[in-house]
């Protein structure tokens, strides 16, 4: 799992980051509502490990942004605020589950797996991303554009997946190489431009009217 740990507290970040690193998970952590936003923003996660009380944006602030904002990403919250009030507050601005402090870290690897799994489960029910001709089918890893099937490779799979989940919205290089290469890829590669150079050739070349669309200085951005 590519996973967000939001906290404060270095000790209980430090001890979570371990964890689920030793687990063979990949952690990215936040220690501030704010930078955990931008994170969530530019980058993909299979969930997001969320605390209540952080500095600049609280945990129950972040749940309503993102929910308002369409992103469904799995959240958990942790909480020291152990009231029916406070866990029902955190649940309808849109928190998946909670955890109240302290817990043992068993329980909340437990917890996040699940979430994991449902989260699994409920993408494989919607299979087919449509922009304008172009199907695209996330389950069985089929592409169609007015109807006539497209070959593709399984990165370049990968990357229009990636593009067309972000459809209407630039990503850059590095959010590319984060999300369908490795986070350690050499981020001075050209690999980028060669894939989008091998899916226009497949996805935009034989049709009049061009999906995949270059924004100088910014990334590329996938839309009718």
């Amino acid at each position: 799992m590519k996973l967000l740990i939001v906290e404060d507290e270095p000790n209980l970040l430090s001890i979570l980051r371990k964890g689920f690193a030793e687990n063979n998970n990949e952690v990215s952590v936040a220690m501030d509502g704010k930078t955990a936003m931008e994170m969530i923003h530019n980058y993909t996660f299979d969930v997001v490990i969320l605390d209540v009380m952080l500095p600049d944006v609280n945990g129950i602030e972040i749940c309503r942004r993102l929910r308002a904002a369409k992103n469904f990403v799995p959240i958990l919250l942790l909480t020291a605020l152990g009231t029916s009030e406070n866990i029902v507050t955190g649940l309808n601005a849109g928190a998946d589950d909670y955890l109240v402090k302290p817990f043992k870290f068993g329980e909340l690897d437990a917890r996040v797996n699940a979430l994991y799994r449902r989260s699994q489960q409920e993408t494989e029910k919607i299979d087919t991303i449509t922009i304008a001709d172009l199907e695209i089918n996330g389950r069985a890893k089929t592409v169609k554009r007015d109807g006539e099937n497209i070959i593709l490779t399984a990165k370049e799979f990968k990357l229009l997946y990636y593009l067309a989940k972000n459809t209407g919205r630039i990503v850059s290089r590095d959010q590319i190489l984060d999300n369908v290469w490795d986070i350690n890829f050499d981020m001075n590669t050209n690999v980028v431009d060669v894939y989008i150079t091998y899916l226009r050739r497949k996805i935009d070349k034989p049709y009049s009217s061009k999906l995949i669309h270059t924004m100088k200085g910014l990334g590329y951005v996938i839309k009718p």
